[in-house]
């Protein structure tokens, strides 16, 4: 327990402590009252201050215009010093304002020099303050151009007279001053210039220009006027030229000012006399060599971003079309600094949308934030950009290639298809693209023809890497660099024959090897390839037939056949090697360019031969040693047959489509078996509603029906079931009727082509109820008809980027872009015309009856089963042979019954009446009749199942108990059981049989038959 005495001290020490802390937190309230009355004083008196220097300021300004001028420059010096002291941007803009046109004013002056503003610069007293005044002034120049928008009209005129201010005091060469008895101190002043234009680019000066030129560039329109663009271009080159344009300035030059969107375009517009400063300077010769540094370069695009690089390589371009001279001798670094913004760019290119990209108008979707503030002038660096692959730089760029001849060609070839006897003779020099070479490593040796790494090779290899890089990275502008670049008709053969030449041997095992040498000059090569592919294939896309084969524009045939004999090897070793199989990167572009560029040729020979029989077959791969790769599921195999099946004889790839529907039938229970019968779809159709009746019975079916056994039972205009029983034969007929009906143009669901008649989905079927069902209905018959092996009978320029059509009687615009009917066509973009229409002719207009019709024909033809196959060999597969029948090869195929033989009379007289007196439609009538087909099988008659048979006959139909020994007899020795005049010829079209009776004259046989065939209602004519 504490005792009173203890409690009492306790308690006065507390206390004691208590007023000690009272009295200092007292002290601070104190000292923190008295400090916030002196600041707020000092705010009050500041303030007033201010109001008193600016209404001084302003007094000084109201002085009379007249004697402004008169002013001296220690008073202007003066009232500058007292505004800067209280200056704020936003409340003394107009003090400012009228502060440089009163330092101006006072430089205009006659004869005055107390009067100019620039004379205290002589005054031992001011010179350090009126320089560091003028440093000041000039940079709130500076800050007010970055803000003032030159689109507004009081902002234009602001900017013209800040500009002002930095070209007077930025140079000695309006100064009064110095005329005269001055001259002497004008490298004095030029000095103190220099330390103006130093203390500015330090405060980013170049950046303050850059903001102003975009502003008022980076649009279609430029709202800069000639005498605001020409002061601040001039202000940008001033430090570069006195810096005797050295790195660290042309680096900043580049960046702020070359790389303002369309510059030079502007320039050469509204000022041209400032393009004769950069000539002057040999400007350009000086950011090649600057540029074409690796690391300058890169740290330049880094800085800059993809758009911006853009415009700076417009620039460039822009630059060096009008300084021709200089890029003959600095192609080389041209090239090279080209090229590696390209590569800076291409890293941040995607091929797809996603998160992370933006849309580009020219690089497609980047990576990189995207300046759509740049959107407006985009036209304008497109412009730019074409530079690169217009006339004058490509014959600049390859003119060791183009300056050479080549050898002599021969007469051009004849305008008819070739045959194997009117291919022209390959030249010696082509030759040599197919001869062996020697491995990589000896290339280098000078064995003949040119080394890979001479000087003029590395070039061209250069050269063709940046197009190939330029065409990987400006995506969206891709068809004109292509046509660009085949522009001139002579540049593709002389790049084809330099290709030829390269190596001791020149060929195809130089690229092979390339392939498996991942060294820069292997890419170079493979580059070369590339754009060699590229262009041509492009090319000959867009030439008509007149012009590949009678004008022969860029290659002769024989050039043509040299090339594709190349490419198909090419391919077909890529892929027999395995190269194929994990390609990515660029080794997949290369297959790519090369397996598209041999494509084209294959599919223009396949419409119209220019190459020899046979000259897409590898001799080297048998049929049976590629199925054998197939049964086991070699992937090399699988991508011959998706790539390049043509190097497969056609008959053995039709074998194997036929092959695998059989093995798809197993799989799936539609063959007949001694355990299982396959499931029958029965399905009765009137004649005169064959398509209705069609559609609204199969068009329910699931893909398992469609693909196994459908039976037909027709029936006749008088409602009364037609004779026979379905045994394949009456639902091929009924096939081929359908399908004739259908493609009828008078049903609005196809249109015909002018000239050849050829079938597309009509873009006005959907008058039709259900159209796009009616199409899905269509592809299913088609595909039914390919699945069970049936050969059926299938058988202007405007003013703006605009489609008219006329619909139901109204006529319909279609916009080809957005806002088309409102632009125009012209030279630069007719090419890009020709393909919108082209593309909303025959892929957007038809779009949906398209992909509905081919909906109806996947389920039951696999696409992989139809892609061995060339457009008209897949015609072939569908429609059949659209050759005439081939009476010999139908003869030797046929089988004899009932005592007929081959040198039977009646035989003898039925082949003669075909032969002779036929028509070539009556031909197909007749085989119609027999077989429900009209077109011969695809492979000939030793193909047709059941094979093609005629019996002899003695009674109808429906006394016919088969062939008996008497029948035989009597049919084979020319015995008539009786006369049969009066009865026609029969044919059961599921058994392909002709049943004909034993005439007595050639003339009725003729007769009977004819009449018979005529009449096409099935098996009524018994």
């Amino acid at each position: 327990m504490f005792t009173v005495s203890q409690t009492s001290r306790a308690w006065f020490i507390d206390r004691a402590r208590q007023a000690r802390e009272e009295r200092l937190v007292q002290k601070e309230r104190e000292r923190a009252a008295v400090a916030i009355q002196a600041h707020f004083r000092s705010f009050l008196r500041r303030s007033q201050l201010q109001k008193d220097i600016r209404k001084e300021i302003d007094e000084f300004f109201k002085a009379d215009d007249s004697g402004s001028s008169k002013r001296s420059a220690l008073c202007i010096f003066k009232i500058a010093r007292k505004l800067l002291f209280i200056f704020k941007i936003k409340e003394d803009n107009e003090r400012f304002e009228k502060l440089c046109r009163c330092i101006l004013s006072s430089m205009d002056a006659e004869s005055e020099p107390k009067v100019w503003y620039v004379s205290l610069a002589l005054s031992k007293d001011l010179t350090l303050l009126w320089i560091k005044q003028i440093k000041d002034i000039l940079w709130y120049c500076c800050e007010f151009l970055e803000q003032l928008k030159p689109e507004i009209l009081q902002d234009s005129k602001l900017i013209t007279l800040y500009l002002t201010m930095l070209v007077t005091f930025t140079d000695t060469s309006t100064w009064k001053i110095l005329w005269g008895k001055g001259e002497s101190l004008r490298p004095a002043m030029n000095h103190i210039c220099a330390n103006i234009m130093g203390h500015l680019n330090q405060h980013g000066f170049y950046s303050v220009l850059q903001v102003l030129l975009t502003r008022g560039l980076a649009r279609s329109r430029p709202c800069l006027s000639k005498s605001t663009l020409t002061a601040a271009f001039s202000l940008a080159l001033r430090p570069v030229i006195a810096a005797q344009f050295s790195d660290n300035l042309i680096r900043p030059f580049l960046i702020h000012i070359v790389s303002v969107p369309a510059l030079v375009t502007h320039l050469s517009t509204v000022t041209p006399e400032r393009l004769t400063v950069l000539e002057s300077h040999d400007m350009l010769r000086k950011f090649i060599v600057f540029l074409r540094d690796e690391g300058r370069c890169r740290d330049i695009c880094e800085s800059l971003e993809g758009c911006h690089t853009l415009c700076l390589m417009g620039n460039l371009l822009h630059l060096g079309s009008l300084s021709p001279k200089v890029l003959e001798e600095e192609t080389d670094g041209f090239v090279s600094l080209l090229t590696q913004m390209l590569c800076y760019c291409q890293k941040y290119v995607s091929q797809k949308k996603s998160n992370l990209t933006h849309w580009h108008p020219v690089l497609g979707w980047f990576s990189q934030s995207v300046d759509y503030g740049l959107n407006e002038s985009m036209y304008l660096i497109t412009k730019q950009l074409q530079f690169l692959w217009g006339v004058p730089l490509i014959r600049i760029f390859f003119s060791d290639i183009l300056s050479k001849k080549l050898l002599e060609h021969p007469e051009p070839a004849p305008t008819q298809p070739a045959s194997p006897q009117n291919v022209l003779p390959v030249k010696s020099l082509l030759k040599r693209a197919f001869q062996k070479s020697a491995s990589v490593r000896n290339i280098l040796r000078p064995v003949g023809g040119k080394r890979v790494d001479s000087v003029e090779v590395q070039k061209v290899c250069n050269i063709c890497v940046l197009y190939q890089t330029s065409l990987t990275t400006l995506t969206q502008i891709r068809l004109q660099i292509l046509t660009g670049l085949t522009y001139l008709d002579d540049l593709l053969p002389k790049l084809w024959a330099f290709i030829c030449e390269l190596g001791p041997h020149g060929g195809l095992k130089l690229f092979l090897e390339c392939l498996n040498n991942n060294t820069e000059e292997s890419k170079q090569l493979l580059a070369m390839l590339m754009l060699f592919c590229d262009c041509s294939r492009h090319l000959v896309t867009i030439l008509d037939d007149i012009e590949v084969y009678e004008e022969q524009i860029s290659f002769k045939l024989e050039e043509l056949v040299t090339i594709s004999s190349f490419l198909n090897s090419f391919v077909f070793k890529m892929i027999w090697d395995g190269i194929v199989e994990n390609a990515k990167g660029e080794t997949l572009e290369l297959f790519q360019s090369v397996h598209g560029w041999l494509m084209v040729l294959y599919e223009r020979d396949c419409r119209r031969r220019f190459a020899p029989e046979d000259h897409w077959l590898r001799k080297d791969l048998k049929p049976s040693v590629l199925f054998q790769e197939l049964e086991k599921d070699r992937k090399r195999a699988q991508l011959i047959l998706q790539y390049i099946p043509h190097v497969i004889p056609h008959k053995n790839r039709v074998l194997l489509f036929r092959n695998m529907v059989s093995k798809e039938k197993e799989k799936l229970g539609l063959v007949e078996s001694s355990s299982a019968s396959p499931h029958v779809t029965h399905i009765t159709i009137r004649r005169s509603r064959m398509l209705e009746d069609g559609y609204e019975q199969l068009r329910q079916l699931s893909q398992h029906a469609m693909k196994g056994v459908i039976r037909v039972k027709f029936v006749n205009d008088l409602g009364v079931d037609e004779a026979g029983i379905d045994q394949d034969g009456v639902f091929k007929e009924f096939l081929e009727e359908i399908i004739k009906r259908v493609f009828d143009p008078a049903l609005n669901l196809f249109k015909t082509t002018s000239g050849d008649e050829r079938l597309y989905p009509s873009p006005t079927s959907y008058i039709h109820e259900n159209y796009l069902q009616l199409f899905e209905f269509v592809g299913k018959m088609l595909g039914k008809a390919v699945y069970e092996r049936y050969d059926g009978d299938i058988a202007d320029l405007g003013l703006t980027l605009s489609y008219d059509e006329d619909v139901m009687g109204q006529l319909v615009c279609h916009e080809l872009v957005p806002g088309g009917k409102t632009i125009p066509v012209t030279n630069e973009n007719k090419i890009s015309y020709i393909h919108l229409v082209a593309h909303f002719r025959m892929h957007t207009q038809i779009k949906n009856q398209t992909a509905a019709l081919i909906s109806g024909f996947r389920p039951i033809i696999k696409p992989e089963w139809i892609r061995m196959f060339s457009t008209p060999e897949l015609q072939r597969l569908i429609s059949g042979d659209n050759a005439e029948i081939d009476l010999e090869d139908l003869k030797k195929h046929t089988v004899y019954y009932g005592g007929f033989h081959g040198s039977h009379r009646v035989i003898t007289w039925l082949w003669d009446v075909l032969a002779s007196d036929f028509t070539p439609d009556e031909r197909a009538m007749f085989l119609k009749f027999v077989t429900s087909c009209s077109r011969p099988p695809l492979l000939g008659f030793a193909y047709l199942k059941p094979p093609f048979s005629i019996r002899c006959v003695e009674v109808s139909d429906d006394q016919d108990t088969g062939d008996t020994l008497g029948s035989v007899l009597r049919g084979f020795f020319t015995i008539r059981k009786r006369e049969p005049g009066g009865r026609l010829p029969t044919s059961s079209t599921c058994f392909n049989l002709l049943k004909l009776p034993n005439y007595s004259k050639k003339s009725v046989l003729r007769e009977k038959l004819r009449y018979a065939i005529s009449m096409n209602t099935g098996f009524e004519l018994s």
